[in-house]
This record gives C-alpha cells, sequence and structure tokens, in this order.
C-alpha cells in the first residue's frame, strides 16, 4: 500500500514508507536506547543493531581501516614506491582524467612532494587519447622514468603496459579486471578477479590511501615517519562522493572524516574551489558530489585534461585560484553542451522504448565530454540502464550508468570480449565502451539481452521512498543535526526522507529560472521554509506556485539553514501530492 495513499505524485511516483519490519526495528531501538524516533527510522534502515549505535553515530577510521596488506600486490607495489623514493627514481602518475583519478594523482603527489620529490603528472586526452594508458603515452614516459604509477586505470591496459618498456609500472585501481592481468610490477585492486568482494565499494583513491597506509608501516618499521595521512583524507572523501562510491564501512569513515579536514580549509586547491561554488556552509556530502566534483571533472571533460588534479595538488594559492576560476568557467560551459545534448537524447530514447531492461541514445557530434553525465540523466528519468554514444567519424564512444542491483559493468566487458565492442570496462553502477558506427544496433540488442538476464526490465517507475510522518514543529535543528549523525548520505546510504501530511502552501515565489521556495504549514502549528531546485523543470513548481488554495502532502530532506548567524530548518522538498 502507498504511504498517505499517494500512488501517483505530482512527479509521477509512488509514495513508500517504511516496511513493517523496518518499522517494528525501529520501534524497538527507539526503546532500547531512548533516540528519536525519526533518527531510529534510519538506523532500522541501515540495520545497525542497538548495541552498535554509539559506533555508528560516531565511526572511528582506526576501527573500520583494513590492512592494505590484505589487498594482492599491495606490499610489493609500496616497496617498491618506497624503494623509488630512497633512490630518488623519477616517478610519473599516469591518472584517469575524472575526480577520483586526479583525487589519486593528488595523494601521491603530495605525499612525494612532502618527501621532497617532484612527480611528473600526465592526464591523457579524452577525445585524442580516450580512457585509460596507451602505447605512445606510456613509452615515452618509460623513457623518461623509472617507475609509472597508474591510478584509476591500467587494469584492462595489456598493451600499453608491455609499452612502457625499460620501467616499473605499479596499477592502483578499482575498476573490474578481466581474465588475465597486464604484466605491471603489481596490480593493486579490489575488483581483480582473484580478490574477495570485502573491499569492492573502494574507489581509486582509497586504494592509494591504502598504500600510503602501507608506505607509513614501512617507515615506521625503519625508524622513520612519513607524512601525516589525516590530512589527506580531504581528497579521499572528494573521490568516494564523487565516483558514486557506496558510502558504507570504511567509506563512511573516510567521508566523515574528510569532511572534517575540508572544512579547515587547508588544502588551498579545494578552498579556492569552494569559493567559485560559492559554498557558504559546512561541506557535506551533497557539495562534494554537486558543487565540487562537477567543477573538477570540467577539465576532463570539455577542457585541459589535467586541469583538476593539478587543481587538487598544488600547493600554491594563487595558482589555486586561477585553477579554480578556470574550471568554473568550463563547467558552465559543460552545463550548455550538455542541456542540448540531453535533450536530443532522451527524444531518442523514448521513441525507441523505455520498456525494455536498457534505455540507449546515440547521435553525431554528441561531445564525449558530457554522455556520462546524460547517461545518468536517462537513467533517473527512466529507472533503467542507460548508454548514451557519442558519433564520430564511423566511431561511438560512450558512457553508461546503471540502476541499483543491476551490473553494468561485467556485461559491457563481456560485449568487448565476444566483439561488438572495441573496447569496454568499468563496474557495476558505470562503464565506458567504444564501439564501431555500423555494430552499435547489434551491440546495444545484446547488452539489452544480458542486462535483463539480471531483472533490469522489471523496474516500474522509480519509488519516492520515505522514512516516516513529521510535523513542522518536530522538525528542529536538534534533530536535523541528529540525522546528520547517521551520515554521510549518498550511494548506498540514501539521506533519510520524510512526509508532511496535509500542509497549507502559506507563500510561493519562484527562484531564478528553475527554483521554487514555498513556506508551509498545518492549521495550528509553526510554518516551515522549502526550497525546491528544478521545480519548473517538471510539474512540480507550477501546481505549487499556482496552489489556489489547495492543500498538499510534501515530501524531502531536512537541512540547516544558516542566514547571519540564525540557523533554521529547511525542507530540500523533492516531491508532492494533492492531499
Amino acid at each position: 500500500m502507498s504511504f498517505l495513499n499517494v500512488g501517483t505524485s505530482l512527479t509521477g511516483r509512488r509514495w513508500v514508507g517504511p516496511a513493517p519490519e523496518h518499522a517494528r526495528a525501529a520501534e524497538a531501538l527507539t526503546q532500547q536506547t531512548g533516540l528519536p524516533g525519526p533518527l531510529c527510522h534510519v538506523l532500522a534502515r541501515r540495520g545497525v543493531a542497538a548495541e552498535e549505535t554509539t559506533a555508528f553515530l560516531a565511526p572511528a577510521l582506526r576501527d573500520l581501516l583494513p590492512d592494505p596488506r590484505s589487498l594482492r600486490d599491495m606490499e610489493k607495489a609500496a616497496t617498491r614506491f618506497l624503494a623509488a623514493v630512497d633512490r630518488r627514481e623519477r616517478i610519473a602518475v599516469f591518472a584517469d582524467y575524472d575526480v577520483d583519478g586526479g583525487s589519486s594523482a593528488a595523494l601521491l603527489i603530495v605525499w612525494l612532494r612532502a618527501m621532497g620529490l617532484t612527480a611528473t603528472l600526465y592526464v591523457p586526452d579524452r577525445i585524442d587519447e580516450g580512457y585509460g594508458p596507451n602505447d605512445t603515452a606510456m613509452a615515452e614516459l618509460a623513457a623518461q622514468h623509472d617507475l609509472i604509477v597508474c591510478v584509476d586505470c591500467g587494469t584492462l591496459s595489456h598493451g600499453p603496459v608491455a609499452a612502457a618498456r625499460g620501467a616499473d609500472v605499479i596499477i592502483l585501481d578499482h575498476h573490474l579486471g578481466g581474465e588475465t592481468l597486464p604484466e605491471a610490477l603489481a596490480v593493486v585492486n579490489p575488483n581483480r578477479q582473484d580478490e574477495s568482494s570485502d573491499l569492492a565499494h573502494l574507489c581509486a583513491a582509497a586504494v592509494v590511501f591504502l598504500m600510503l597506509v602501507e608506505l607509513g608501516r614501512q617507515l615506521r618499521a625503519r625508524g622513520a615517519r612519513g607524512p601525516d595521512l589525516m590530512d589527506m583524507l580531504d581528497l579521499v572523501a572528494l573521490a568516494t562522493v564523487a565516483d558514486v562510491a557506496p558510502l558504507i564501512g570504511v567509506n563512511r569513515a573516510f567521508v566523515r572524516q574528510g569532511l572534517r579536514v575540508m572544512a579547515g580549509r587547508g588544502r588551498v586547491g579545494l578552498a579556492a574551489l569552494a569559493d567559485v561554488a560559492r559554498m557558504d556552509t559546512r561541506p557535506a556530502a551533497y557539495h562534494l558530489g554537486y558543487l565540487m566534483g562537477p567543477r573538477v571533472n570540467a577539465g576532463g571533460r570539455i577542457g585541459a585534461a589535467d586541469l583538476g588534479a593539478r587543481l587538487l595538488a598544488t600547493d600554491d594559492p594563487h595558482e589555486a585560484a586561477a585553477l579554480a576560476e578556470r574550471l568554473d568557467g568550463l563547467n558552465t560551459e559543460r552545463r550548455d553542451i550538455e542541456v542540448s545534448v540531453r535533450a536530443a537524447a532522451l527524444e531518442q530514447a523514448e521513441a525507441r522504448g523505455l520498456d525494455r531492461g536498457l534505455v540507449w541514445a546515440a547521435g553525431p557530434g554528441w561531445h564525449p565530454g558530457v554522455v556520462g553525465i546524460v547517461a545518468a540523466r536517462l537513467k533517473e528519468f527512466s529507472n533503467r540502464p542507460s548508454i548514451v554514444i557519442g558519433l564520430e567519424d564511423g566511431i561511438g564512444k560512450g558512457s553508461g550508468r546503471s540502476v541499483s542491483g543491476v551490473d553494468l559493468g561485467q556485461p559491457i566487458q563481456r560485449l568487448a570480449a565476444e566483439g561488438l565492442l572495441v573496447k569496454g570496462g568499468g563496474h557495476r553502477m558505470a562503464a565506458g565502451l567504444t564501439v564501431a558506427e555500423d555494430r552499435i544496433e547489434a551491440a546495444m540488442e545484446r547488452l539489452c539481452e544480458l542486462l535483463e538476464k539480471q531483472g533490469a526490465h522489471l523496474a516500474g517507475p522509480a519509488d519516492l521512498r520515505l522514512d516516516g510522518l513529521l510535523m513542522p514543529a518536530a522538525a528542529t535543528v536538534e534533530l536535523t543535526e541528529q540525522l546528520e549523525a547517521a551520515g554521510p548520505y549518498g550511494a548506498g546510504a540514501p539521506a533519510p526522507r520524510f512526509a508532511f501530511a496535509d500542509m497549507a502552501i502559506r507563500f510561493a515565489r519562484r527562484v531564478g529560472d528553475t527554483h521554487l521556495k514555498i513556506s508551509f504549514g498545518d492549521s495550528t502549528g509553526p510554518t516551515m521554509d522549502a526550497i525546491a531546485f528544478g521545480a519548473f523543470d517538471g510539474p512540480l513548481g507550477p501546481a505549487l506556485l499556482e496552489h489556489g488554495g489547495a492543500r498538499f502532502h510534501l515530501a524531502g530532506k531536512l537541512d540547516v539553514n544558516t542566514w547571519r548567524g540564525r540557523q533554521s530548518v529547511q525542507l530540500r522538498l523533492d516531491d508532492a501530492a494533492p492531499a
């Protein structure tokens, strides 16, 4: 049965309340711990037992950090890396062009700088070179360096690793591995086929951080010390959130601690980035995913590929400010390009149909730097795995995003093995591919078949899941801060969302082009403010702006809004339905 009898909301979704077993578990937690009911609903949904609540609400990295040596090749990689430091060898860092790659590279560059070494940074151009190592770049780097460290890439790069003759190659990655590995000195990857799945949720920056932990262990064994690693967790947090890694286990501790580090504004690149993004509150996971991450990514999408990594690694405030401004401008350009591609892709996908296990679109001239973002938009719209492909000179370069419970990376890799793709790879939730234009139809049909075997075609429109019912008077700053303690929220750990039933709209106005600001309340209690971002991109904004005195059920997430030193609770409105 739908929650508050909302079977079809203003955005076309069914509202679903807590499952009966979660409601019972939440009630038991409330009685056993004395914590507020709304918080206990969130804890029950996460499967937290009463005796675990204290540790869960204050996760300690020391308790959750895995032993780096539990990953294959880790000790070998760290030993070789430290030998390069001892011998003052020439070290190159080959990084992917996204946030995870840039953060991973910055971690190594900053660590090496503290040890008195300067590393060479190489980030391939998305259009001219494509994803990952290539033969030419690796051969040229090998001619000038003793050690090449590939971060957030390289696990499938057999040829390019072989081309790096004369240099040792270490790979620190998290993308799905094949049946065989490149002949590198070490391949550290929790998603190698011969690894267990215990650490499969780590992003590449987390893998790099674990190697730094192992380096610290080896240094201490000889009576030496390395840089303070806790100060580097801001980079790990940014990569974890931006790469949509699930916020479970140690990832949750990485992000919690990383946000605290980031709040200190000690890293000049991130401080400059926060300033151009006009962040005026303490950083939260939301800011990493929606304000900072897209700007770091903008260089790799439509500008110089190494801009993001350079910003994250620099210790020069003037360089940081200039790089942040440039990335902010590129991000604006990226949004403009995305709008036109998104409209064309959505029209094509709807014409093809949204009822099968895969939604896809392909078009000439679609910029390779935005196809991943557009694929994410198609996925959100259809609740299906989605692929978007840009075509040029008979070749398609595409990117895909998946939905919860459906592995996209493995089928993409299978298509490459079957010869339907030129190449392809990724992980469960995201993947990239290159395909000949005349094979796109066959490749997408085959991919659809493989995804439907996982049940991708059975999902209905995305339900709006709610953690319970609140009244405006109960939505206090104290409750909101207690809910934040159960975070951070993101992939694999959705933020708590509550419904406010039978509310009257007291005030409504349009903000900017697409946003809506309202105040609402019941007949007797206090009013509460709400902001609905992008409300006028769909029916939500017009319906609430022209409410005509009608009453609505409202649903969203609680935020603490700070204005001139005064704190108040604001609802980040996601949906509404006539009461």
